[in-house]
C-alpha cells in the first residue's frame, strides 16, 4: 500500500545555524499526521540534521548520490557514506541536476539501480520542459523518462521506489499546473507503470507532485486519486508554510 508523503527540498540553501534553527521551529510544530514527513537539508548538513530529528518523525533524505561505491569522483558522495550517517532515501534526477549538470536518463538509471542495491528508497524526478507541454508531447517524455531510467528494475525494486513528477514550467516560476493537470499524468504515470509491470505495482508506488506546491493550493492537489503528497521546494524553507501544507494532506 502507498504512502502519502511530503517531502521538503532544501536545495542550496540555509547554513549550519540556519538549518538547526529551522528544524528546531518544524519539530515543534510539527502537526499530528499519518503522512511521511522528510526534508533534504544540504549534504554538509546532513550529519547534524540526523543528530537533531534523532527522536522526531521527520525523516533526514539526501538531495543526490554518485552511483559508485568509491573511487576518484571529487566533490561527490556514495550510498554507503548517507547510509553510514542514517540517510536511507536519496533524491536522483531533480530537473535542477538535469538542467544544471548534464544528468541523463542514463546516468539516473545507474544511480537509481545503486541505490536501491544498497537498499536505499529513491525519490526519482522527472517531468517535462513548457516547450514539450504546449507542443503535447509530454506524456511521451514522461513515458520516456521512466522507461529509460526504471524499467530496467526489477519488480521487486520498486519497493524502493517513490516518483516525484515535476512540470519543470511549474518550478520557481509561480506557475502550478491545475489540480487536473495534475490527475491527469499522476494517472497517466501509475497507467504507464501497469503496462510494463502489472496493477500491483503500480497501485503500491507513491507518486509526488512537486512543482509549486504552496499553502493555499496544497489540499486541491493532494485532493486528487493519483496525487499522494508533495516534492516542495521554496515553501519547505519557511516553517510555517511547510507545517501548513503538511496538515493539507
Amino acid at each position: 500500500m502507498r504512502s502519502k508523503i511530503v517531502a521538503g527540498n532544501w536545495k542550496m540553501n540555509k547554513t549550519l545555524t540556519e538549518t538547526e534553527a529551522l528544524l528546531a521551529e518544524l519539530s515543534a510544530k510539527l502537526p499530528d499526521t499519518d503522512a511521511m514527513v522528510m526534508i533534504a537539508p544540504t549534504h554538509v548538513n546532513l550529519p547534524g540534521a540526523v543528530r537533531n530529528l534523532v527522536h522526531s518523525a521527520i525523516e533526514v533524505i539526501a538531495q543526490n548520490m554518485h552511483f559508485a561505491e568509491s573511487g576518484a569522483f571529487t566533490g561527490e558522495i556514495s550510498a554507503d557514506m548517507l547510509l553510514d550517517i542514517g540517510v536511507e532515501t536519496v533524491i536522483i534526477g531533480h530537473s535542477e541536476r538535469r538542467a544544471y549538470f548534464g544528468e541523463t536518463d542514463g546516468l539516473l538509471a545507474k544511480k537509481v539501480s545503486a541505490a536501491v542495491a544498497k537498499g536505499m528508497k529513491a525519490m526519482f524526478c522527472f517531468g517535462e520542459e513548457l516547450e514539450d507541454r504546449k507542443s503535447g508531447n509530454h506524456f511521451a517524455v514522461v513515458e520516456s523518462q521512466l522507461k529509460n531510467a526504471l524499467f530496467s528494475l526489477d519488480a521487486a525494486a520498486w519497493d524502493n521506489i517513490v516518483l516525484a513528477y515535476e512540470p519543470v514550467w511549474a518550478i520557481g516560476t509561480g506557475e502550478t499546473a491545475s489540480p487536473e493537470q495534475a490527475q491527469e499524468m499522476h494517472a497517466f504515470i501509475r497507467k504507464t507503470i501497469a503496462e510494463a509491470y502489472d496493477t500491483s505495482v503500480a497501485d503500491d508506488v507513491s507518486i509526488l507532485y512537486g512543482g509549486s506546491v504552496k499553502p493555499g493550493n496544497a489540499a486541491e492537489i493532494f485532493s486528487k486519486p493519483d496525487v499522494d503528497g508533495g516534492l516542495i521546494g521554496g515553501a519547505s524553507l519557511v516553517a510555517d508554510d511547510f507545517v501548513a501544507i503538511i496538515k493539507a494532506i
